[in-house]
């Protein structure tokens, strides 16, 4: 039950939210809600009205007052945005990966905000052909996203979707190779997307209107009218994605929630037949699948007993029973040894898998049933799956890097178990790795756990508790964070300002018992580790609290909104980029986009348990009148993952709560750009400059 007072009698002009040298003053119109039998007011309720140009207005007040706050700033942000491209090889050549015939790759050209995505027949001496130019596709747009990017099995075909919006509504289009016509076939909302071994059916997954949830899978041959629906996912906790085995042999629908997961597969040689269901779900049981001579390989988080193996193992069985009686232990469970990926290759398998917040890849020859684990010598780094596509490749490639090493790519080769160097990342500006030293530390939170920060600074730091810090981290989703390079933080490094992760709970750098440890009733854990990590690093003098800046994205950005609430004191500036703040309002929404899936993320505030517990972390329903750090919120109008009115209202909210003069900033993209902000490479490196540049200041680096 919902009282909304006002809006549409609402006649404001940018005079009303004040001029740009003071802070805009959103009004306050009355909505209410019952929930659980109490009445609840949110004054801010109005700003989602995406299409009221009132809305527009002030949202504009709030670009205009944080450009007039930061108008003196932008010196030094046209100065950092200089040096951080000064450290990029602006024209460059990506590692080649070979399909069959053919070398695919990306170049990059100077002045070009796009990579150019390019093959060549046989080797890189042949000629050249560009398959996809963003730059030339994106003149006259703000923006582009490129989604998939699918040739078909003989090569001669390319299918791809593209978004113009930034809400991440990507339409298929397909190009014919041989004579570079795009085909008239096209179709909306297309979110992954397979070739059937015919070269003229495409499977795709189209996500629904409102609620963005893929939902459908789709089968449309080239050239025909229609496009016939063979699966629709009628439960809103279970989203579908399409893929397709290495050996090219199935495709496989996964149609997965947060804690459940269900494969339907069929012949990749028999696109019009039936999708068969590969194992029922069951609540709770997540397996992933992949096929290698007539055995299919199932990375499973239960046993043939359904007892649960939290950190997974990887069974077999044969095609024609895959039931769990059929099972056959290939890679054995280990607790605390989190499997978080599994490849299969005509010659070798690959398990990709994590604990003590480091990522190992360990290689299986099928020939002499041998193990090996790559080795990497650093203390923190980050090791990821390469391109190998080909499922009779003799070499398997990954991907290095470290805070101090800049990505690295390698072919490992089965026989020799020697790691052969292709690329390694060219850093123009005078970089040397020697010059900065990074390390693991390890914090105590409160309730005994030890929680991983990965740390960098350069040579000559002194621990004496007076250098500024920028603390980063995530913790949801059972997504963990690494330690990986980026030439743009060389900014802060150089300034004596080191940069740490704090591997908290709710991330799965520690196995899945950490995720679930940070998760649904155990959320606050997340925030109580970020504030011990934080506490932890200034009683070792690597900070001050008035020296110390915090940043965090999406969930990360919530997790800024509770730790600021929880500990206002402990923090001198914060960044919350595209922030999840407004919790209660869009969980109790089912109508937008992810809030049902989210269900099983953060709880239910249908229920009343879920619905007290969530209340008492959520940042915009926590606000209260004291003091707060300095603040910059940024976010865009089109953001289709986490709604611009999150943060807005947050940021109008408070302006009327806090009793300081510290910045409070709202910067909101208004043209198109999504959840990651601007698409284009040069237009990122100035955001990012801008943000290094504003917390930079609020510790007094002005150059």
């Amino acid at each position: 039950m919902f009282l909304i007072m006002g809006l549409a009698v609402l006649n404001l002009t940018m005079e009303t939210f004040g001029s740009a040298q003071t802070p805009p003053v959103a009004p306050k119109v009355e909505h209410t809600e019952l929930r659980h039998g109490a009445t609840v007011i949110d004054n801010y309720f109005w700003l989602r009205a995406k299409k009221n140009p009132e809305v527009v207005k002030y949202l504009e007040a709030e670009n205009a007052y944080t450009a007039e706050m930061t108008k003196d700033l932008q010196p030094f942000a046209d100065s950092l945005y200089k040096e951080m491209l000064s450290h990029v090889k602006q024209t460059d050549l990506a590692v080649p990966v070979r399909r069959g015939d053919y070398l695919y790759y990306t170049r990059t050209e100077e002045g070009k905000q796009y990579p150019i995505q390019c093959r060549r027949k046989g080797d890189m001496h042949a000629p050249e052909e560009v398959l996809l130019d963003l730059n030339e596709m994106a003149k006259g747009r703000a923006f582009i996203g490129l989604g998939n990017l699918v040739v078909s099995d003989d090569q001669n075909l390319l299918a791809y979707t593209l978004d113009f919006t930034g809400f991440r509504q990507y339409t298929l289009q397909v190009k014919d190779l041989r004579t570079g016509a795009t085909l008239p076939d096209k179709v909306d909302r297309v979110t992954s997307l397979e070739w059937a071994a015919d070269n003229k059916t495409l499977l795709m997954t189209t996500e629904d209107e409102v609620t963005k949830r893929p939902d459908t899978l789709l089968r449309h041959v080239l050239g025909d009218s229609k496009t016939d629906t063979v699966y629709h996912e009628p439960d809103e906790l279970y989203d579908v994605e399409l893929s397709r085995t290495r050996d090219r042999q199935y495709l496989l629908l996964l149609i997965e929630s947060k804690d459940t997961t269900e494969y339907r597969y069929l012949s990749a040689a028999e696109p019009q037949k039936p999708l068969a269901v590969f194992l029922a779900r069951e609540k709770k049981h997540r397996y992933y699948v992949e096929h290698r001579e007539k055995l299919f390989y199932i990375l499973t988080n239960h046993d043939a007993a359904g007892n649960e193996l939290k950190d997974f193992s990887v069974v077999t069985a044969p095609v024609s029973d895959v039931s769990p009686k059929n099972w056959t232990t290939f890679v054995p469970h280990r607790p605390g040894s989190l499997i978080e990926n599994f490849h299969v290759f005509q010659d070798f398998a690959v398990v990709e898998d994590i604990s003590d917040a480091l990522n190992h890849l360990r290689v299986y020859n099928f020939k002499d049933h041998a193990w090996k684990e790559i080795a990497f010598t650093e203390a923190v780094y980050a090791a990821t799956p390469g391109a190998t596509p080909e499922f009779t490749s003799k070499t398997y490639r990954y991907n290095y890097q470290s805070f101090v090493t800049p990505p690295t790519v390698y072919d490992y080769d089965i026989e020799t178990h020697q790691s052969v160097l292709l690329k390694q990342q060219e850093v123009p500006g005078g970089f040397d790795p020697s010059h900065y030293i990074s390390k693991r530390l390890w914090a105590n939170a409160r309730d005994g756990v030890k929680v991983p920060l990965s740390i960098v600074y350069k040579k000559g730091f002194e621990q004496n508790g007076k250098a500024p810090l920028f603390l980063y981290a995530y913790g949801s989703y059972g997504i963990g964070m690494q330690a990986t390079f980026s030439s743009s933080r060389l900014a802060l490094l150089d300034r004596g300002m080191p940069f740490a992760i704090a591997h908290i709970r709710g991330g799965n750098e520690m196995g899945e018992r950490w995720r679930e440890d940070g998760m649904l009733m155990k959320k606050k854990n997340t925030f109580q580790d970020f504030i011990d990590s934080a506490e932890y690093l200034i009683k070792e003098k690597y900070t001050s609290s008035d020296r110390l800046v915090i940043e965090g994205g999406s969930a990360g950005g919530l997790l800024m909104g509770a730790v600021v609430n929880m500990r206002p004191d402990l923090f001198k500036a914060v960044h919350a980029a595209v922030p999840f703040v407004d919790v209660m309002n869009t969980m109790l929404d089912a109508s937008l986009p992810l809030t049902v899936g989210e269900y099983l993320e953060w709880g239910d505030p249908n229920q009343l348990d879920a619905y007290n517990y969530m209340k008492t972390y959520s940042p915009y329903d926590n606000l209260e009148k004291r003091a707060y750090p300095a603040m910059l919120v940024t976010t865009s109008f089109n953001d289709s993952q986490v709604m611009y009115w999150e943060p807005a209202k947050y940021v109008a909210r408070l302006r009327t709560l806090k009793d300081d003069s510290t910045p409070l900033l709202l910067k909101i993209k208004m043209e198109p750009a999504g959840h990651g902000g601007a698409s284009g490479r040069y237009d990122r490196l100035k955001d990012t400059a801008f943000e290094y540049a504003w917390l930079l200041q609020q510790v007094g680096i002005l150059h």
